[in-house]
């Protein structure tokens, strides 16, 4: 399975694709990071992001698409942008017919290192264990985008495995 994972900000917009399976190592395939200047109009850093995420989706071709979801912060000009770009995230996936999961970013940190309350260093340097890299990829956006992947292989592809099994298990009932 090939997932992009998006860390949807205004600023930087982390973009990372992660292959693999459970059970088996995982591969970085790219990592990087879209970034966007304050001092242009809203609409039009928001175009830039959608023109990157897309350039990423038709070069990478991934399997699924994990983005962070969006959660209360104090700050609501931070949480703004957040959603402005999970928002062109979600619709450039959707265009495509892709699968779309968001996880939250306490469940991204509980999956790659085991507690919900890591900080920025702990997941970087899990991130870079779990993909047997030389350093942790920067800047944080970047090792997040690549979290929200490793999470949605590790969570998602069981959720799909047992959608799939109870899936067959109502046909089966009803041929009966």
């Amino acid at each position: 399975m090939r997932v992009l994972g998006i860390d949807p900000g205004l600023t930087r917009c982390g973009l990372g694709v992660v292959e693999g399976s459970i059970g088996r190592p995982l591969t970085l395939i790219d990592v990087n990071v879209i970034r966007t200047s304050a001092d242009v109009p809203i609409a039009q850093r928001l175009v830039t992001i959608e023109k990157g995420i897309d350039a990423w989706l038709d070069e990478h071709r991934p399997d699924a698409v994990a983005v962070e979801r969006v959660f209360a912060r104090s700050d609501s000009s931070t949480i703004m942008g957040t959603a402005q770009a999970s928002g062109i995230a979600l619709v450039a996936a959707a265009r495509r017919g892709l699968p779309i999961a968001t996880h939250t970013p306490s469940e991204v940190k509980a999956a790659v290192s085991g507690s919900g309350r890591a900080d920025k260093a702990q997941v970087g340097a899990m991130v870079t264990r779990i993909l047997r890299l030389d350093a942790p990829p920067k800047p944080a956006d970047a090792a997040d985008a690549l979290a929200l992947a490793i999470t949605h292989i590790w969570r998602g592809g069981a959720q799909a495995r047992i959608d799939a099994a109870l899936a067959v298990q109502r046909l089966a009932g009803r041929t009966r």
